[in-house]
């Protein structure tokens, strides 16, 4: 493809500093912290366009809020997280990946829907539900307690999004692959080369997944987890075209 062929070229247009189309807001990683999630968004820029680079639910207390009041927000870019794929997953096939989800946060997910998934001492813990028929009536439950329009909402979530020079994915992306031709698992899910190996066409990534101390630019890679459900501090960047990347955060 072109867009390959540009790539390897070393792309046509570099820049130094981020570009968005438009001034841009990238928030990380939720995980069910709906309080500080509309604490950020009130203090957003107002002429931002606003991405959020997935994991709303798991681990935290009220994924089923956020849920809800994502899908209410029309104006808000939704991307999917590896925590929503393992959900989709778990709803698909139950007994082959219920046990791992609900090991990485699905009893909480569950508990905020009011669905009881057996008692656990902890999130790596694995419930008295990770039975074959345990795991079959927790996926019956959720699919009733999301209906039609949260289950909409979550699997047509976005992989990425591309503004200007600036990529924004949950896991970061594959260096050696323009952005429009990257594997959707690996932006979820992340890749081995992604912290290793700078890009060489200019593009910037805003990516959340991993979890900072602050949220931090690296050799234009700028994460944003900072690890909502567990430090209690939720973070943004405000890109605005050719400005230096600017973080903002809300406290619990």
């Amino acid at each position: 493809m072109l867009s390959n062929l540009l790539y390897r070229l070393g792309g046509a247009r570099r820049q130094t500093l981020p570009c968005p189309d438009r001034p841009l807001a990238v928030i990380g990683d939720v995980h069910g912290s709906l309080g500080l999630l509309q604490d950020l968004l009130a203090k957003l820029p107002s002429d931002a366009e606003v991405v959020l680079v997935g994991d709303y639910i798991d681990r935290g207390e009220d994924s089923a809020g956020v849920l809800r009041f994502l899908s209410d927000r029309p104006d808000l870019i939704c991307l999917r997280g590896n925590h929503e794929d393992m959900m989709l997953r778990f709803l698909a096939d139950p007994s082959r990946h219920g046990p791992r989800w609900l090991q990485h946060g699905g009893v909480q997910t569950l508990a905020s829907f009011g669905i009881a998934s057996g008692p656990a001492s902890g999130p790596a813990s694995a419930p008295a539900s990770a039975t074959r028929e345990g795991l079959t009536d927790c996926r019956d439950a959720l699919l009733a307690a999301l209906g039609t329009e949260l289950l909409d909402f979550v699997t047509q979530l976005l992989p990425s999004y591309l503004s200007g020079n600036v990529l924004v994915s949950h896991a970061g992306a594959n260096p050696a692959v323009a952005p429009e031709d990257q594997d959707p698992a690996v932006l979820a899910w992340g890749h081995p080369d992604f912290d290793k190996i700078p890009r060489r066409d200019g593009i910037w990534v805003a990516y959340g997944h991993v979890i900072q101390d602050r949220a931090k630019v690296a050799q234009r890679r700028i994460a944003i987890d900072t690890g909502a459900y567990a430090t209690g501090r939720l973070s943004a960047v405000y890109l605005a075209p050719g400005a230096e990347p600017a973080f903002m955060s809300v406290l619990r």
